[in-house]
């Protein structure tokens, strides 16, 4: 099962911490870890996976592979905001296009985790 892993380190510290645990362990066990996406603060996030880009990407794990004009016309969308959506997702990896060029959600699942903590 393919899987995806978003989130929130809020310190480069942090990201860089998590980054070479990850690889650590990959080296050390040989078996390959679900892609992680690390956002550095809630805004960003909320920047790149909007509520209306949520929605795609769910709608698109339902659907499968399909072009950018069927997403949009399944979604009762507007095809250019459809598009500048997927192309915003495409260059965070969290969409890809198949060899038809159509595109498609490569995870199966995908698992958001952050933590609020009161500031000292």
């Amino acid at each position: 099962m393919s899987e995806a892993i978003i989130r929130i380190l809020s310190s480069d510290d942090a990201i860089l911490e998590e980054a070479s645990a990850r690889f650590i362990n990959v080296w050390k066990s040989g078996k390959t870890s679900p892609a992680v996406f690390t956002f550095s603060s809630p805004a960003q996030l909320f920047s790149v996976i909007s509520p209306k880009r949520w929605q795609l990407i769910e709608h698109l794990q339902h659907l499968g592979p399909c072009t950018i004009r069927g997403l949009a016309r399944s979604l009762n969308r507007d095809v250019k905001r459809v598009h500048d959506d997927v192309t915003a997702l495409l260059e965070w990896g969290l969409v890809e296009r198949n060899e038809a060029g159509m595109v498609h959600v490569p995870f199966q699942v995908i698992h958001a985790e952050f933590d609020l903590r009161a500031v000292a």
